[in-house]
């Protein structure tokens, strides 16, 4: 409360919670949303004086966690982290500073001349990483045996928890917690004539982790239907539906989608991480100039502001970030989606229902009564959506959407196409944001190169400034992938009245491209080019992502 990280009103409520189920204040503060893991974190470490670590900014060491047997760890909640054997010193985070008791366990497993440091992490990220440094994947391979063998793998079965006595609804579990570790943003369960293929798409990039034989099959796709609350019973049509889990110590959404095949029917899930997919805009990685131009059109107090981009480019997480800059208790957001995928606070969102008749349009209409600030329309789909969008924009609303096209420019005319007219786009378009999603060089690996003379053509005349390029290799950090994480690259289209003059006269594509790239205006190739130039990634991950074609003259 010092901090003004909570008010009162929210400690009370805390407090209240508590009582009815005893677990600490902390914990019960970020299990309601009022604070995060981090702030408890980095509060207790200075109420204590003690120092805090991020976890995720660690790499796992061998020799420490060697040294400590895993289920002392899990069941004592200490994560070794670093040995230093020159010292004799043991680096580990710990959740509870006060833990003395499993402190001076491990002291004494050690043996009197090992010192002890300890450092404070989260809870929940704590439990993710005793789980990754350890390594998780045996658990799948011990399950696999004990259905193929009928011999029980106890240690797996204490990593996933007592109640799960069914091996087939461990595997699932096991195969969730798997995807969500590695980063996985959707797995893919592919029945074939003999087997069944999963396949993870991880930093975009599709990728075949198992093959199991069919007899599998039958059994892992009514888990996932019993658990997706689905009919178990329809297999010749396509359903939809939803699970919510709390794997590695968080709540992790997944949205599956059956559709039937001829070899039975293929399973999708897309996995809804909110830790990882809503980051406030100064963690993006993005372009140095990028940020003023978002946070002038942030600033304007009505009008449409357009994310677009292909299914996959990241539009809700660009919209949900730009969204998390300015939600707080003096304003009314309120979201239109199909469906919901990460529940916020502060914000009242509503899945659209076809059912109820609640589409885009109508939808836009019931919020209007809602005294909102903000509105958030997932997609611009249809004509009715977007007459609607813009009357809420030119009634003194920030109206945010989606729109599918593949530049900045490209809106204009996809809007004419859908039948708005030109003089009311005029003066009610905030701006336009394109973006793409390319993967990221791992920093420990990536190796210098001389650009070939068809790569300097594609560089243009920013070739002089380039004497080495960067290309993936592959290592530990990277799962030998060479790759590690994505990054968005944006072309940003900020509206002003010389634009909108344009706009309202129906201009042609190429005299509003020129009249941008006077007023500072970079397109998607320019800033994947300027990616490449500074290391961040390589001209196939671009030519991937954004067409360069037009650069090769």
């Amino acid at each position: 409360m010092q901090q003004g990280l909570i008010t009162t009103d929210q400690l009370r409520i805390g407090l209240t919670e508590q009582k009815s189920n005893n677990t600490p204040i902390g914990r019960q503060l970020v299990r309601l949303g009022f604070v995060t893991e981090a702030a408890i974190r980095d509060a207790m470490a200075r109420t204590v004086g003690q120092e805090s670590i991020d976890l995720s900014q660690v790499v796992a060491d061998a020799e420490a966690t060697r040294l400590v047997p895993q289920e002392f760890a899990r069941r004592h909640r200490v994560l070794p982290i670093a040995w230093d054997p020159d010292e004799r010193a043991l680096t580990v985070a710990t959740s509870g500073v006060f833990n003395v008791v499993a402190l001076d366990q491990l002291r004494a497993m050690l043996g009197q001349r090992v010192e002890l440091k300890t450092l404070l992490a989260a809870e929940a990220q704590l439990e993710d990483y005793i789980d990754q440094f350890y390594g998780f994947e045996l658990s799948v391979d011990g399950i696999l045996r004990e259905i193929e063998t009928g011999e029980i793998d106890y240690q797996s079965l204490q990593a996933i928890g007592d109640e799960y006595t069914q091996p087939m609804v461990r595997l699932v579990n096991a195969l969730l917690v798997d995807a969500v570790k590695r980063g996985a943003s959707d797995i893919h369960l592919e029945p074939e004539y003999a087997f069944l293929r999963i396949r993870f798409r991880i930093d975009g990039v599709l990728e075949q982790v198992r093959s199991l034989h069919k007899t599998y099959w039958p059994g892992i796709a009514v888990r996932i239907k019993v658990m997706s609350e689905m009919n178990i019973a329809e297999t010749r049509a396509p359903q939809d539906g939803r699970i919510s889990l709390t794997l590695n110590g968080r709540p992790i959404d997944f949205r599956v989608s059956t559709q039937p095949t001829i070899h039975g029917e293929n399973i999708v899930l897309r996995v809804l991480d909110r830790e990882k997919s809503i980051i406030s805009l100064d963690r993006m990685n993005l372009a140095a100039d990028s940020m003023p131009a978002l946070r002038l059109m942030l600033a304007r107090p009505e009008g449409i502001l357009i994310v677009t981009g292909p299914t996959g480019s990241g539009k809700t997480t660009t919209l949900y970030s730009l969204l998390a800059e300015i939600n707080d208790e003096t304003v009314n957001i309120m979201t239109l989606e199909d469906p919901v995928e990460y529940p916020l606070n502060l914000m009242r969102q509503t899945s659209v229902n076809e059912a109820i008749k609640m589409d885009f349009a109508n939808g836009i209409r019931s919020i209007m009564r809602q005294d909102p600030d903000i509105i958030l329309v997932g997609e611009v789909r249809d004509r009715e959506t977007a007459e609607m969008a813009f009357r809420a924009a030119m009634t003194g609303h920030q109206v945010f959407t989606t729109l599918h096209t593949n530049s900045a420019l490209g809106a204009f005319p996809r809007l004419l196409d859908i039948g708005i007219q030109p003089d009311i786009m005029s003066g009610n378009i905030i701006g336009v944001i394109a973006q793409r999603l390319v993967r990221v060089l791992c920093a420990f690996c990536k190796e210098a190169y001389l650009p070939s003379p068809e790569e300097r053509k594609l560089l243009g005349n920013r070739a002089s400034s380039a004497p080495s390029l960067y290309r993936p290799v592959g290592c530990k950090q990277c799962a030998n992938k060479g790759f590690k994480g994505r990054m968005a690259i944006m072309e940003i289209l900020v509206m002003d009245s010389d634009l909108d003059e344009l706009v309202a006269r129906r201009a042609t594509t190429r005299e509003l491209r020129t009249l941008a790239l006077s007023k500072g205006f970079r397109p998607l190739a320019d800033e994947g080019i300027a990616r490449v130039l500074d290391g961040s990634t390589t001209i196939g991950e671009v030519s991937r992502a954004v067409d360069l074609t037009g650069r090769y003259s």
